[in-house]
């Protein structure tokens, strides 16, 4: 197909406010079968080839939807890689403006990172050598371009990686990729009457983030997965770029998170909601041993700036002040997948361990300083924002590619404390995993969430954080918030580690 950089740009950039979202040309219908990603395979010093490409997918009923993916015309593969290995990619761009991959959650040097100063340019195949040396984990890997962050994203460039650990004891949790493991990449999106993806934030839907009315789960809209009668683990990512998904099964039924953006928790923690921030991820074991067919379902997102100012109880979606919403019930309830159960699947866990083998232990010692950072959302003022610029920042300064915000010390361990007063902020720190020690002025049990790379900022947190990976001046780690519009609108800094 021919997609242009000048197409894939106005696709990206034009309008004020979202049309209306009624008389649509398609139907967007939900009940296909959950794509799997293809597995990318890069244990044992096996190379491999990432490609970022433009394409066209086949996500609405009668409409093709102009799409970018990584070796693959939406999203990428899934990237499975050994602890203590090298893994070797070749990097290329066959898109006519610059991109990058960033490995979100990876503990790799700067110059690996894949940041906003590790571009891929048009035509260019840059080779990428990742060092691993963390526990297993499941992350993921997208876009990282200054401005263009929100707009890759959105357009799909993104995957998932997991990290295996080949020493670690067996934990007896699910592991047959694509039957009782599956990987969950839930993200939502705005369709045009074209069928194409539609991305124009502006004032509010910069300020609220870019909303979607369709939830996509793995690239199709609300579908179906068929999974054996017995313990199932889902590999969930918020991979939107600024809805707040609260998970849970229409039945009410419950179910045990075993693993966070960091790896595994010491012990499975029982729940019946789930809530993760965009780029946060986490791991769950279902039991669907009564054979019944269960939607998963999300609670409304009601976070908006200012206690909903800009755009009163539209934290929802916002309509047009801050994107679009699913359809719902009353209460704010939407689908986001289902399951069915296939008896004809082996069911190869049927029991849940009371403890979970090869959970991290870490030992971060006493923090031996503490800095602060305040994430503004008015830097320009607010006849700036609503007039579509940026102005969003960190302790007053807007993000600027030349500027380093801090210098941090290898291997010293420090408090960072966020603030964040208008709003909910996702708050993401690259090249290191950190231990959550208070958030909305409550004290936290770091071993009840894991070891984290977001956190989801309650007017103010505090993490415990060290760096034993470098980043110098030329390739220097970001600190962020994860709602792609404000990183994009320069809530963003950057720091060297020496």
């Amino acid at each position: 197909m021919s997609f242009t950089r000048r197409s894939f740009i106005k696709a990206t950039a034009a309008g004020v406010f979202l049309p209306a979202l009624t008389g649509r040309a398609f139907a967007a219908e939900g009940g296909a079968p959950l794509p799997i990603p293809e597995m990318m395979d890069l244990r044992g010093g096996t190379a491999g080839e990432l490609i970022a490409q433009l394409g066209s997918s086949n996500i609405l009923q009668g409409k093709a939807t102009q799409t970018a993916g990584y070796s693959q015309a939406y999203l990428g593969p899934v990237i499975r890689v050994n602890r203590g290995e090298t893994v070797r990619l070749d990097l290329g761009n066959t898109i006519a403006e610059p991109v990058s991959v960033h490995w979100h959650g990876l503990h790799i040097e700067g110059n690996q990172d894949g940041g906003p100063h590790s571009p891929v340019n048009p035509n260019e195949t840059v080779k990428a050598a990742l060092d691993i040396d963390q526990p297993a984990a499941t992350l993921w890997y997208h876009s990282h371009i200054m401005e263009r962050t929100g707009a890759h994203v959105w357009y799909g460039l993104a995957g998932m990686m997991l990290v295996e650990d080949p020493d670690a004891v067996a934990n007896g949790l699910p592991e047959t990729y694509g039957e009782d493991d599956l990987p969950i990449v839930v993200q939502d999106r705005v369709f045009a009457n074209d069928g194409n993806f539609l991305y124009t934030p502006r004032g509010p839907s910069i300020m609220m983030g870019y909303k979607g009315d369709q939830i996509l789960v793995n690239g199709a809209i609300k579908p179906e997965a068929s999974v054996p009668a017995g313990m199932v683990r889902l590999r969930i990512l918020n991979g939107s770029n600024a809805r707040l998904y609260h998970f849970n099964f229409e039945d009410g039924r419950s179910f045990s998170q075993v693993a966070t953006d960091g790896g595994l928790l010491p012990a499975p923690v029982l729940m019946n909601t789930l809530t993760l921030a965009p780029a946060e991820r986490a791991e769950i074991i279902v039991d669907f041993s009564d054979g019944a067919a269960v939607r998963l379902l999300s609670g409304a997102d009601n976070n908006s700036p200012m206690g909903g100012m800009m755009g009163g109880g539209m934290g929802g979606g916002g309509g047009m002040m801050g994107g679009a919403s699913p359809a719902s019930d009353a209460s704010g309830s939407f689908e986001v997948m289902r399951f069915s159960v296939n008896t004809g699947l082996e069911a190869k866990v049927k029991t849940l361990p009371a403890t979970l083998n090869g959970a991290p232990v870490p030992d971060f010692g006493e923090p031996v300083r503490r800095r602060s950072f305040r994430l503004d959302m008015m830097n320009g003022g607010m006849m700036g924002m609503l007039s579509g610029g940026g102005g969003m920042g960190i302790n007053g300064e807007t993000m600027k590619m030349d500027v380093i915000n801090e210098d941090v010390p290898l291997g010293e361990t420090e408090i960072w404390e966020i603030t964040a007063a208008e709003m909910l902020h996702p708050f993401h720190v690259h090249g290191t995993s950190f231990q959550v020690l208070s958030n909305g002025g409550v004290p936290v049990n770091p071993a009840g969430i894991g070891l984290k790379d977001v956190v989801l900022v309650d007017k103010k947190a505090e993490i415990l954080v060290r760096f034993d990976r470098t980043a110098d001046k030329a390739t220097p780690y970001m600190y962020h918030c994860h709602i792609l519009e404000h990183e994009d609108a320069g809530m963003m800094g950057q720091f060297t580690v020496a």
